[in-house]
């Protein structure tokens, strides 16, 4: 039973791993070590992340040597999706790993005892300035988030977060998102989809978003923002296995993990700079796309509020507890 949980959960985590970053180009089944390799004193600590932005803060704490001040060697195991990332947590082959709130709320509701040790990027809080948006041609007629009833929405994947944070928010501007048809469109693909009218509206992440935008598509919703200006979008999870028996190495991770992202966060030029080193972002798009934010603590009532909506639209079968997924 629990292998075939674990089957089905590696489709909902590749789509839970690409909907929460920029959707950047990357290699996938690449390794990057960090950390004196081959020191005995040392511990080696195996970490699946995907080549986006929203991962650069654990590229600038290896390479300032926040893991390596904590006794860790870091093992970063690279993928361009994530259908191998919650098999391999729950098999051992990585200790912990990068992914969106819902699919690990997706796994938690199918039975896997997952939790995060530590946060990873979380929405600006700036509408017209965020990492993602809902984006319509010029010209449309559609002027609201309400408006979309009756549309169709593209987002790269179906129930996950990109289709959970727009139906609330066109519930909150009075529409009824049970109207929409939301069809899968590939973010590189959506700007073009866009633009060939194949789709009413897209959701969109960077660095599409900042194209998207330069070839007149207009912003209509920055649903992370509208749903919740202080929603965090995914984090590092661990088994509760290993949290709880290996409580040390937890500890080291976490705190390694929280001074990259206060470093990330104070240093952006250095985020996009290392942003060029494991993803084929180019220079000049790097310098241009909206950062996210990058932050230690998880805000619980927004946690809260989007575990809610992905019970309400059917993701979830309940709404999960912030005390059994957060640290």
């Amino acid at each position: 039973m629990k292998r075939r949980i674990i089957a089905a959960l590696a489709a909902a985590s590749a789509l839970g791993l690409t909907a929460c970053g920029s959707g950047s180009p990357g290699t996938g089944g690449g390794t990057a070590s960090a950390g004196a390799a081959g020191s005995t004193e040392l511990t080696k600590v195996s970490v699946a992340v995907i080549p986006i932005v929203d991962c650069a803060p654990i590229y600038l704490g290896a390479k300032q040597g926040f893991f390596k001040d904590e006794g860790l060697q870091l093992d970063i195991q690279t993928a361009s999706g994530g259908a191998a990332i919650v098999p391999g947590v729950l098999s051992g082959s990585f200790d912990f790993a990068f992914s969106n709130l819902i699919s690990v709320m997706v796994a938690k509701d199918k039975g896997l005892d997952l939790k995060f040790v530590a946060n990873g990027v979380s929405t600006t809080g700036e509408k017209g300035k965020d990492v993602g948006a809902v984006v319509v041609p010029a010209g449309s007629s559609i002027q609201s988030p309400k408006d979309l009833a009756g549309k169709t929405v593209s987002v790269n994947n179906l129930s996950n977060i990109g289709d959970t944070t727009i139906k609330s928010v066109i519930e909150k501007d009075g529409g009824n998102p049970s109207d929409v048809k939301f069809v899968e469109v590939a973010f590189p693909d959506a700007p073009g989809a866009l633009a060939s009218k194949q789709v009413d509206a897209a959701w969109i992440l960077e660095p599409f978003l900042s194209k998207a935008v330069a070839e007149g598509g207009k912003v209509l919703s920055s649903n992370f923002v509208d749903m919740n200006p202080e929603l965090d979008i995914a984090g590092y999870f661990a088994t509760s296995d290993t949290i709880k028996n290996k409580a040390e190495l937890t500890q080291k991770f976490t705190r390694a993990m929280n001074k990259s992202l206060e470093y990330a966060q104070q240093h952006p030029q250095e985020v996009r700079d290392i942003v060029g080193t494991y993803t084929k972002i180019d220079a000049a798009t790097r310098a241009n796309i909206v950062l996210p934010r990058y932050r230690v603590e998880f805000n619980r009532d927004a946690f809260t509020s989007l575990g809610d909506a992905a019970a309400k639209y059917g993701t979830l079968t309940k709404a999960p507890s912030a005390g059994d997924l957060l640290p």
